[in-house]
């Protein structure tokens, strides 16, 4: 298995004038065929360089998970154009930090958006807006209308940068790493190689488009003929409904996903579907059985980053609790705090090299030093942690950055706690991960309250409502006089106390957040 330097847009090229009648998509009642598709991309892509963009101009998406999303992402691609993709329930301080730190030269974002985008669009000079859902000159329906539908003239090759995608900020504030169109292939080749997806198969889609993971589903379905099942968002309740509906063959699955699953009361339709696996990444080992045996679909894992690609290793053996080996195109490593090599068994840090030239991490957006200190000798340092079987699969051990990793979403403490130490009455503040019981994390938030004040955790939960979106909110909010100290003066975090027993508990405080 390697990659090649047929791009994105050339793939929609080859699909469209080999089987135009595929159905790519469904959404709700509506079939999507990759002609119908491709002609909107094209018309799309060459708008838009009519508009005055030209190929490396960053244009920031904020759009819903709908198929205009997916033409938007392919027409970005096949234009040469860098696509900034946007979380939707960012707000404040977090949406501004996107547009000041990625400067955008465009914005396609859905009218439900504007609120919040409005004081960015009336302070950044020079910002070409597209809005869908709404009409005139300057909306998506009208770049449909009078774009040409042939491919666009722009040559984009397999190394060019074709997208920014926002980290988790593990280290401090987020950063965008740079991808190119052949990255943004491998993790889907290693999607393929993991699934084993073939023509017929359908995968149900509720990722939401601004994840990595959801860009590479639909960039799997490109190479290969399989129909993408596409939801609105993911729902619990009506996940098996959703997969018998589309009679759905494989799921994807991210962070509390699976838990959430099994926490649905069970039914005597529990196997009533036609799936024969699922696969993604940190599934406890105690969920993974359950799963398998109520819902009677395999697992299989896999492990892989924003630096690098979706997958870097894969585990398409079903070895239990394992994230697998590595693949072709990778080289892997676990070192210890000095650099030396694990034994057997025993936990280090994953470092990754690409056995691929063009598969080499490119850095972060205008912060070169940043990208340049985690590698060495060609050696990425990913900040997790994991361990190694006589066999050589790895099985996944925590983080070792200062992020936390909730309901398949990482989380930035850094960010978090920026915008709690604005609140008048906080001093200083730590957020930790906590154990859930959806197996990943959830948020402890430890405030040093301003002398003579003392904030109530309600009302801090909804000041923090007006200024993060939903998923940083944290769930447990403990007072702290001190905190405990480096002789820097950081805070130690890896003494705070994982004890929720003493936290006020939003979950158990009856309160609900808004989205």
């Amino acid at each position: 298995m390697q990659t090649n330097d047929i791009t994105i847009g050339q793939l929609w090229d080859r699909r469209a004038s080999r089987d135009p009648g595929h159905v790519y998509c469904r959404f709700e009642d509506e079939s999507w065929t990759i002609g119908q598709l491709d002609e909107r991309i094209n018309r799309l892509a060459n708008a838009l360089l009519a508009s005055g963009l030209t190929k490396g101009d960053r244009v920031a998406v904020m759009l819903p998970s709908h198929p205009e999303h997916i033409i938007v992402i392919f027409a970005l691609a096949k234009a040469g154009l860098v696509r900034i993709p946007v979380n939707v329930h960012l707000k404040a301080a977090a949406l501004d930090f996107v547009f000041d730190r990625f400067e955008p030269h465009a914005l396609i974002a859905d009218d439900a958006y504007a609120g919040a985008l409005a004081p960015i669009v009336e302070r950044v000079p020079g910002l070409s807006v597209f809005w869908r859902g709404r009409d005139g000159a300057r909306s998506l329906t009208r770049l449909f209308e009078t774009g040409s539908p042939l491919p666009p003239k722009t040559t984009v090759g397999a190394d060019d940068i074709i997208a920014i995608t926002p980290s988790s900020g593990t280290t401090g504030e987020p950063k965008g790493v740079l991808k190119t169109d052949r990255s943004l292939r491998a993790g889907p080749m290693g999607t393929l190689a993991l699934t084993g997806a073939t023509s017929g198969d359908v995968f149900l889609l509720w990722e939401p488009l601004h994840h990595g993971a959801g860009v590479a589903v639909l960039i799997a379905a490109l190479m290969e003929p399989i129909t993408l099942a596409m939801v609105e968002k993911f729902s619990a309740s009506q996940f098996w409904e959703q997969v018998r509906r589309f009679d759905v063959t494989h799921i994807h699955y991210l962070g509390g996903v699976l838990p959430m699953l099994l926490k649905q009361p069970a039914t005597p339709r529990d196997r009533d579907h036609k799936v024969r696996m699922a696969w993604g990444g940190g599934c406890p080992l105690d969920v993974w059985r359950a799963f398998e045996e109520r819902f009677g679909v395999s697992l299989y894992e896999g492990y892989g980053l924003s630096e690098m690609t979706t997958f870097v290793t894969i585990n398409p053996e079903g070895r239990l609790g394992s994230c697998g080996r590595p693949l072709p195109f990778y080289e892997v490593r676990l070192l210890d705090d000095e650099g030396r090599d694990v034994p057997v068994g025993e936990p280090g840090e994953i470092v990754v090299r690409p056995l691929e030239p063009g598969l080499t991490f490119k850095g972060y957006f205008r912060m070169e030093e940043a990208g340049a200190a985690l590698v060495k000798d060609g050696w990425f340092s990913t900040g997790d942690l994991a361990r190694r079987d006589e066999d050589g699969f790895l099985f996944y051990s925590g983080r070792k950055k200062d992020s936390v990793r909730r309901r398949g979403v990482n989380i930035s403490a850094w960010e978090v706690e920026r915008i709690v130490l604005t609140h008048d009455d906080i001093e200083e503040c730590a957020l930790i991960g906590v154990p859930s019981e959806l197996g990943d994390d959830d948020l402890k938030l430890f405030i040093r309250a301003t002398p003579g004040r003392a904030p109530d955790p309600i009302d801090l939960i909804r000041w923090c409502e007006s200024r993060m979106p939903y998923f940083q909110i944290p769930r447990y909010i403990e007072p702290i006089e001190e905190f405990p100290k480096t002789p820097t003066q950081r805070i130690k975090k890896s003494d705070l106390s994982r004890s929720v027993s003493e936290s006020f508990d939003l979950e158990a405080s009856g309160y609900k957040i808004g989205r």
